[in-house]
């Protein structure tokens, strides 16, 4: 159940006192105390990209009595949820400026950010607020709250500095190099023998990575992945994908940082976590069964206790201070069965919302904290829930994976409307998106899609 609150948010520019920075100011009492808000758990979802986290942490939120919000892009998921959410636009031309409205509308206690372009918008709210002063400084110290101090900013958003740190705690990981330029290439060709993987900051889903098996292509992959956003793609992604964003991308022209790493032979897994000022209050960990393509996102995962990955989230949490959701992507080697730490997602992840029988319940864990409520904290490796395998909706189902009907089947029970969006996601019933699927499937005809590679086009996915 939607409501819409555009038609009583305040407008743009006009949220008391003029602006600083090209941003609206936030009214002297937007960010309330605890004492003139409702006894009710407050929540504020935010996402770009259309995908299914949103929807299924509304969901579990509003189960447990929490007032939701949500700043979405139009033709959200979310729109199909039963589940009662305030819901406020989030614009591509002002992404901050709408960040700043619903936290004025709502004065959230927690602020949860579902994809990586919102991270780096809050990021920069935050930024903005700290430098300016004044009244700001109560978004400022909300976004903190909610995500972590703002020294930590720099790690989680950058694959380099967050792998330096984790090596410096004694979490294991692979040899890694920031490459700037060709020479570095180079220079890491002479200590490093292939296969390698490269890898691009502000990338998501596993569209910023690439294998490199021959050197002749290690340098063809690196200029891709670091230039900024193209025109061609830019556009493609507005007019065919509906996401406007990259337009944004393409108007800034910022390079991307890119990283090699050495090639893990094994298995792919990752954890997920709830934390709050640096306490790790949930988490699960899991090894990828099924993905929908090499080094995309996974479709199907099992459950597996690892006492490394429970150390290196706890170690990160704690060192960083962070708050939120947060997951860690792993390989655990081939033969040594030793777990390598390959990169960190500083938002939400597909296990969030999942709750196994007698398992963490991260949703429940930090509604409890905000609601100052004692939680029994589940041992990441305590009670085993007799579905050891989770197929994730609606990946599983539109891959047709061999372990769907063996695992504990994601579906949204009760949002009929919901898993039915899930599956056909927008825009895919658009005219000009099936024109473009129509010709990307003519061997002649090739549609330019992310970092200039030829193929189909993307759908939104989850990882």
């Amino acid at each position: 159940m939607r409501f819409d609150c555009s038609a009583v948010a305040r407008p743009l520019g006009h949220a008391g006192g003029g602006s600083q920075g090209g941003l609206p100011t936030v009214s002297k009492n937007a960010i309330h105390s605890q004492s003139e808000k409702s006894s009710s758990v407050r929540i504020l979802l935010a996402d770009t990209d259309r995908r299914a986290y949103a929807p299924r942490l509304a969901m579990g939120f509003a189960a447990l009595g929490c007032e939701v919000s949500i700043v979405c892009t139009d033709h959200h998921p979310v729109e199909n949820i039963r589940a009662p959410y305030h819901s406020f636009s989030y614009s591509a031309l002002r992404p901050l400026a709408s960040l700043l409205r619903a936290i004025e509308s709502t004065a959230p206690d927690l602020i949860i950010p579902c994809d990586d372009r919102v991270v780096q918008h809050l990021h920069q709210l935050c930024w903005e607020f700290r430098t300016h002063g004044g009244q700001q400084q109560g978004v400022a110290s909300l976004i903190e709250r909610s995500l972590g101090p703002a020294s930590s900013y720099p790690i989680v958003s950058a694959r380099y500095p967050l792998l330096q740190l984790a090596k410096a705690e004694g979490i294991r990981v692979p040899s890694t190099c920031l490459l700037q330029t060709p020479e570095d290439l180079s220079q890491w060709q002479t200590k490093q023998p292939l296969p390698w993987v490269l890898k691009a900051d502000r990338t998501w889903g596993g569209s910023g990575v690439r294998v490199v098996e021959a050197p002749q292509d290690a340098e063809t992959m690196f200029h891709i992945l670091k230039s900024p956003c193209g025109l061609t793609r830019a556009l493609k992604r507005a007019l065919v994908n509906r996401d406007s964003f990259y337009l944004r991308d393409w108007w800034q022209a910022c390079s991307r940082a890119v990283i090699a790493q050495a090639f893990i032979p094994g298995r792919p897994a990752n954890c997920a976590v709830a934390c709050w000022e640096g306490e790790v209050l949930a988490q699960m960990g899991v090894e990828v069964l099924a993905t929908s393509e090499p080094t995309g996102p996974a479709n199907v995962v099992r459950r597996v206790d690892n006492a490394e990955m429970v150390r290196a989230a706890e170690r990160i949490a704690s060192k960083l201070h962070l708050s939120g959701f947060f997951g860690l992507d792993f390989m655990i080697e081939t033969g040594s069965g030793q777990t390598y730490l390959v990169e960190m997602n500083p938002r939400c992840t597909p296990l969030c919302h999942i709750q196994l029988g007698g398992g963490p319940d991260m949703i429940a864990a930090l509604h409890a904290r905000l609601a100052g409520r004692p939680f029994a904290a589940m041992p990441a490796t305590a009670a085993r829930s007799e579905h050891e395998m989770i197929a994730y909706f609606p990946q599983a189902w539109n891959s047709n994976s061999e372990f769907l009907k063996l695992s504990l089947q994601d579906f949204p029970l009760g949002e009929p409307e919901l898993a039915q969006a899930l599956l056909r996601p927008f825009p895919q019933g658009t005219l000009l998106y099936r024109i473009v699927d129509y010709l990307s499937r003519i061997p002649a005809a090739t549609v330019v899609d992310e970092f200039g590679g030829e193929g189909g086009i993307r759908t939104p996915s989850a990882r």
